[in-house]
């Protein structure tokens, strides 16, 4: 998300990056936006260079993205490649980091003239084809010079954390085998019980019991969290989670489409009435305007943290009950509710991992290709 924080050196810079994104990113370049005449740090954007480096795709992929930086609002742009792909010498890149360095700086140039780019090795940093070795001796400066920073010092009173991975920026509950095998079991009851159903009436009391499973659940996690009458939760107090055997009904009322973006349309306040149709089979207008909440900058507003942080702390849960390969449809509904919060790493380490278990899913791939193509949140495009 864009910061205040000016930078006046590339060590600055450099060091920014990594808080922004949330994690040390590799194998990527990441495309910082510059906005107005003081260079204001706007849009951080990361992409795998291997992707960037595709034949087919790599060459739109990189315009595509410089296309939302001018969105942004960037007069210019700054690129830095993390790599270990370095170049003998230690001065350049190759390989898969060299061909997508040069998609990425190819499409740079086109939108914002000539451009800086920098590169951050395993052990130094400098600037892409500088042969001044005063400035860029090989093998790069020292990687340290990114730790002793302003903008690290700040970010560190901020309480700002990153983490070492993109993958780790999600740490799912570690559930014992116990719960999960308990939880498995009523999944496989409670799935039984929707194939049982024969008629529309059967399976309407079925997905509407799914409902009020979750409804419980967000409501006992919302109101744990905050207290009885919404006066704070006595310190150290866990705010309720479901046990297992309501887990395996949530896992199981998950698998169905409409279960699913009732449990959806549940971020967003006010909805209950829609979902409630929404399950009987009478999609609307409505739905589409309650989601635009979430998706249309002119209806989008920002999540409520109390109530994100329930749906969060629900479905985490939840997923960590299910089978070691994990749940496709839990996984991406924890997907898009950090994408709404505005966190596209997070959400992509998520819907990655929906992707991994479903390649097929349904909801999955559309928030996949919202990510790819770096569509923000319907708010974020408000603002």
């Amino acid at each position: 998300m864009p910061t205040t924080i000016r930078t006046r050196e590339p060590r600055e810079l450099l060091a920014l990056v990594p808080y922004q994104l949330g994690f040390h990113p590799a194998e990527s370049a990441v495309v910082v936006s510059l906005r107005g005449p003081r260079s204001t740090v706007g849009t951080i954007a990361r992409m795998d260079l291997a992707d960037l480096a595709d034949p087919v795709h790599g060459a739109d992929a990189a315009r595509a993205l410089m296309g939302h930086l001018l969105a942004d609002g960037a007069r210019r742009v700054v690129v830095v490649l993390y790599t270990a792909e370095v170049a003998p010498g230690g001065r350049g890149v190759r390989g898969t980091a060299r061909a997508g360095a040069d998609e990425v700086l190819r499409a740079a140039e086109q939108a914002f003239g000539a451009t800086e780019c920098w590169v951050v090795g395993p052990h130094g940093w400098w600037a892409l084809g500088c042969s001044d070795a005063a400035c860029c001796p090989p093998g790069g400066r020292p990687l340290a010079e990114l730790e002793s920073t302003r903008v690290g010092a700040e970010m560190v009173l901020r309480g700002v954390q990153v983490a070492p991975s993109r993958e780790r920026l999600v740490t799912l509950p570690v559930v014992d085998a116990a719960a999960r095998k308990a939880a498995r079991r009523a999944r496989d009851r409670w799935a039984a019980r929707r194939v049982a159903a024969t008629t529309a009436a059967e399976a309407h009391r079925w997905r509407r019991e799914g409902v009020r499973l979750w409804r419980e659940a967000l409501t006992a996690r919302l109101e744990g969290a905050s207290g009885a009458g919404g006066s704070p939760a006595v310190f150290g107090e866990e705010a309720p989670l479901p046990p297992p055997t309501v887990v395996g009904r949530l896992l199981a009322g998950l698998e169905d489409v409409l279960v699913r973006d009732a449990v959806l349309l549940s971020f967003v306040a006010g909805t209950e009435r829609v979902a409630d149709r929404l399950v009987a089979g009478e999609a609307g207008a409505d739905v589409g305007h309650a989601l635009g909440a979430i998706t249309d900058p002119r209806l989008g507003r920002r999540p409520d943290p109390a109530r994100s942080g329930a749906a969060r702390a629900v479905l985490e849960h939840v997923v960590g009950h299910a089978p070691r390969g994990g749940h496709a449809p839990g996984l991406t509904l924890l997907a898009v509710l950090a994408w709404w919060e505005g966190d596209g790493a997070r959400a992509g380490v998520l819907v990655d991992r929906a992707l991994a278990v479903d390649p097929g899913h349904r909801l999955a791939v559309l928030v996949d290709q919202a990510l790819r193509a770096g569509m923000p949140p319907g708010w974020a495009r408000a603002c």
